[in-house]
């Protein structure tokens, strides 16, 4: 249903990250390789980003394809940042709440995607509404099941959850009131990401002590590109990326000991 891609590492141009390597996010909008569901995404976009110094990041939305925006194209160009997350959407139903649906949502110093659909929404995620106080029910930013999912997640946040444990008991609590659901997370502070991968795509490619891309799919052919499993929680940053699985809430984290210039040593080969 979309494409994600998350990026922390030195200050490069945004353009190096999503509009410049042979399998770009722009790409991906009407091209991607390993999409789920859906063939293009052309329902609206978005780019968060932080300035040195600031921790709360600057976005820049619109509800056309990423492909048919100049000014995004000069934007990337020029704008330069060490943390980036951008998103392409495929709407489950095309128009709906324009521009306010695209990724990423913001708040505070958090900017946050879904990639996939809550099966049967509204009615499944009904029965969760009640663990969300009315007012972050009302400060929806748009009424799609993307800003809902934000919304759980969020109030998490806001309890005191790392990211990584926000995203994963977020994920096991609508899995279990939309089973057919695909829930694939990102989430980013500006020096941290957190995804889950659950019924779509997710890749990582980290140079530990530099840098670490999360994407739905890989840019380049780079061999570091690593496949994530399904059903898995991932949290990287500069220092490396740790995988844990969603299917066994007491299972430890796994870090990946890769090394630059070769593959991981400790890990076998969108709405």
């Amino acid at each position: 249903m979309c494409r994600h891609i998350a990026y922390v590492g030195p200050e490069t141009s945004i353009g190096q990250v999503l509009t410049e390597p042979a399998h770009s996010l722009v790409r991906q909008s009407w091209a991607p390789q390993r999409q789920a569901s859906g063939t293009v995404n052309a329902d609206g976009f978005g780019v968060g980003w932080y300035a040195p110094g600031d921790p709360v990041p600057a976005r820049y939305r619109r509800a056309g394809p990423i492909w048919a925006d100049l000014s995004f194209a000069d934007l990337a160009r020029v704008v330069r940042s060490g943390a980036v997350l951008a998103a392409v959407r495929d709407a489950t139903l095309a128009g709906a709440d324009a521009e306010a649906a695209a990724a990423p949502f913001v708040s505070g110093r958090w900017l946050f995607s879904h990639n996939g659909a809550v099966a049967g929404w509204p009615d499944s995620a009904a029965p969760l509404m009640s663990g969300l106080p009315p007012v972050e029910l009302l400060a929806l930013e748009a009424r799609t099941d993307s800003a809902f999912v934000w919304a759980l997640v969020l109030h998490r946040l806001r309890a005191g959850d790392e990211l990584g444990t926000a995203l994963g008991e977020t994920v096991r609590q609508l899995a279990e009131a939309a089973p057919a659901s695909r829930l694939n997370l990102l989430l980013t502070d500006g020096a941290t990401i957190a995804a889950t991968a659950w019924g779509d795509s997710l890749w990582y490619r980290t140079e530990p002590g530099r840098s670490a891309v999360v994407a739905s799919e890989p840019y380049d052919d780079d061999p570091l590109w690593q496949e994530v499993p399904d059903r898995t929680v991932l949290t990287a940053s500069r220092a490396g990326v740790l995988l844990a699985s969603l299917d066994d809430p007491a299972s430890s984290p796994t870090l990946d000991s890769a090394r630059p210039g070769g593959p991981p040593s400790s890990k076998e080969p969108c709405t």
